[in-house]
């Protein structure tokens, strides 16, 4: 397997998973000609993704959607209520109906409920084999229940969305910030430490702190708390970078 972030945060967020059969896109919340040019940048032919994953229906995860499947035919995959409320697909005839699960031949995907306040929203765990990444992003805590399933994995792709002290102290409306900071919102630097210090394990070889807030964050205080916060517990792992808005990854292969 091979992952690659082309953007994350506030404006945009999209990710290129690749599988032995399957080239996939997970989210599109960028323009659609960045998203062309940058998986151009990494080698892959736009006209080669056959899978499309959406988190959910925010415009920083689907704003390229319509734009794409207008020039490539690709399976977009969805459960029924976040179909059901996308007009501007209705009429595509490539859309992949799924609940818990999905399966295509060589690759087994997890999608888990999210907390957050979007209908239908979901996370992933992608498996080919016995290598597997996990992409939680745009929630507002993880339900313990999945732990077990979470744990182990050899790439995460977790939020990082924002500094409590920033957030707390910073030109949000008070609005604003009681949703970010609810069950229904987004994971905290503080809580991304907490939860990695749950998840990681021999097995992991890299995590991505992902969806960073402009406002409410920086690459520098997220690494340092979530580095904080595993030492804290104990959990010896360096292998930590932030996702950003307008640049590539490197491409990381399992």
């Amino acid at each position: 397997m091979k992952v690659c972030v082309l953007a994350s945060g506030s404006k945009g967020n999209v990710t290129y998973i690749e599988t032995k059969n399957h080239k996939i896109l997970l989210d599109m919340g960028k323009k659609k000609k960045y998203i062309v040019d940058a998986l151009k940048k990494i080698d892959v032919d736009p006209k080669e993704i056959d899978i499309i994953l959406i988190s959910h229906l925010h415009s920083d995860h689907i704003s390229a959607l319509e734009a794409f499947i207008k020039t490539y035919k690709v399976t977009v995959c969805m459960p029924q209520e976040m179909f059901a409320s996308l007009d501007s697909i209705q009429n595509y005839e490539h859309i992949r109906i799924y609940e818990d699960e999905i399966l295509f031949d060589d690759i087994k995907i997890y999608a888990i409920k999210s907390s957050h306040d979007a209908i239908g929203s979901r996370n992933f765990i992608i498996e080919e084999g016995d290598s597997s990444i996990v992409q939680i992003t745009d929630t507002g805590y993880i339900k313990s229940k999945y732990f077990n399933l979470l744990k182990n994995r050899d790439v995460y792709l977790l939020e990082s969305n924002h500094d409590i002290e920033m957030l707390t102290h910073g030109p949000y409306p008070d609005w604003l910030k009681t949703r970010v900071l609810s069950d229904e919102g987004h994971l905290s630097n503080q809580a991304a430490g907490f939860y990695l210090s749950k998840l990681i394990g021999e097995k992991t070889k890299k995590v991505f702190l992902m969806h960073l807030s402009e406002v409410n964050n920086n690459s520098e205080i997220a690494l340092k708390t979530v580095n904080d916060t595993l030492n804290e517990y104990k959990i010896d792992f360096k292998n930590i970078e932030c996702a950003e808005q307008d640049s590539i990854s490197e491409v990381v292969n399992i």
